[in-house]
């Protein structure tokens, strides 16, 4: 898949009547992107919900250029239960002088994400979540890298006017044979200003083949065009040398608003 098929599929989906077949109204979509930070609050029951978005990134440990497309698919089939699947259909890489490009698939990963303890007052909803790793690409990695499998804890909530939403996640990695366990810890804090929401978020991830931490700044902006469909935009810039420079991002979150099944 290239470039302009993701293109023209993203028309096809902007383009779909919002208007459900039933009697029933739409309801607001759940955007995690463009944030590393992802919420513990699911999408609603029974909608697919699709978080599509384009990232270019310049000088990390891997390569000198990448740009790549993502695609993540969730779909919540009970109130406390949430599938995922998560793709990047096309990267495009050059390596530090600008030469060598290359063109492959990104990974293919898929998970669950489950709500233990939903919000009251100050208590924030606490979730977990795993993820697995289905395809290995060749492509080059962000400074976060890759992983065969994580676990995160989430924890959201509303305070005072802002929201904010809090990762500690683990992983395995592997190089050439060799496991090494990658810890995270995230915290994106957003506001809503009329209807743009602004998010600024820091995050640290231990990068334990290079004995190092990649540590970033990032900075989003989001509007929702429908109540399903949000459009989005930012940077992050990288804080520690072997971190990625700098990453500009834009994307739309979409919730179809076709209910796949009505509760009995």
């Amino acid at each position: 898949m290239n470039a302009k098929m993701f293109a023209c599929g993203a028309v096809l989906i902007l383009t779909v009547p919002t208007q459900a077949q039933t009697t029933d109204p739409v309801p607001e979509a759940n955007p995690a992107r463009p944030t590393v930070s992802t919420p513990a609050t699911l999408t609603p029951v029974g909608y697919l919900q699709f978080e599509n978005g384009s990232l270019g990134a310049t000088t990390s440990p891997e390569f000198g250029t990448r740009i790549g497309i993502n695609q993540v698919t969730k779909l919540t089939v009970l109130p406390r239960l949430e599938l995922l699947v998560l793709t990047e259909p096309y990267v495009h890489s050059s390596n530090s002088k600008g030469g060598d490009k290359e063109i492959h698939p990104g990974e293919v990963f898929s998970g669950a994400q489950a709500v233990l303890v939903p919000a009251d007052g100050a208590r924030p909803t606490i979730a977990v979540s795993y993820i697995r790793r289905l395809y290995e690409s060749p492509a080059p990695e962000l400074d976060l890298g890759t992983f065969r499998q994580s676990g995160t804890l989430l924890l959201s909530n509303d305070i005072a006017g802002f929201h904010y939403d809090a990762n500690f996640i683990v992983t395995e990695e592997t190089e050439n044979g060799v496991r090494r366990a990658q810890q995270a810890q995230t915290l994106s804090i957003s506001h809503r200003l009329k209807k743009f929401t602004i998010s600024g978020e820091l995050w640290h991830f231990t990068q334990p083949y290079l004995r190092s931490n990649a540590v970033g700044n990032l900075w989003a902006i989001s509007y929702p065009l429908r109540p399903n469909l949000v459009i989005d935009g930012g940077f992050d810039r990288g804080l520690t040398k072997t971190s990625t420079h700098w990453e500009e991002f834009i994307g739309f979150t979409y919730l179809l608003p076709h209910r796949l099944w009505h509760p009995q």
